[in-house]
């Protein structure tokens, strides 16, 4: 599932990423989050509206069970305005 997933994210189709940065959303505590920063990281330079609100929203859900993992990852990675934006919301 792992490699269907990353193919995913790395795909010329908006959805596709879309799924791939999401499909965590709900996990909490069981979110993979080595997965999830490779994925964020392989689509950080997207200027795609819906790609950076993805990214944005998968991080800010995920502060709900991990601020300070969200925090790092926020210091340590140059993602887009939007995807700042929108995962800082809870921090």
């Amino acid at each position: 599932m792992q490699s269907d997933i990353l193919s995913w994210a790395e795909s010329d189709n908006i959805w596709l990423v879309r799924v791939g940065v999401l499909f965590q959303l709900k996990y909490k505590e069981n979110t993979d989050i080595e997965l999830l920063a490779l994925i964020i990281r392989k689509n950080s330079n997207s200027k795609e509206f819906f790609i950076t609100k993805a990214i944005g929203w998968a991080l800010r859900e995920y502060s709900k069970t991990n601020k300070e993992w969200v925090k790092s990852f926020l210091g340590c990675n140059i993602l887009q305005p939007l995807s700042v934006r929108e995962a800082s919301k809870f921090l």
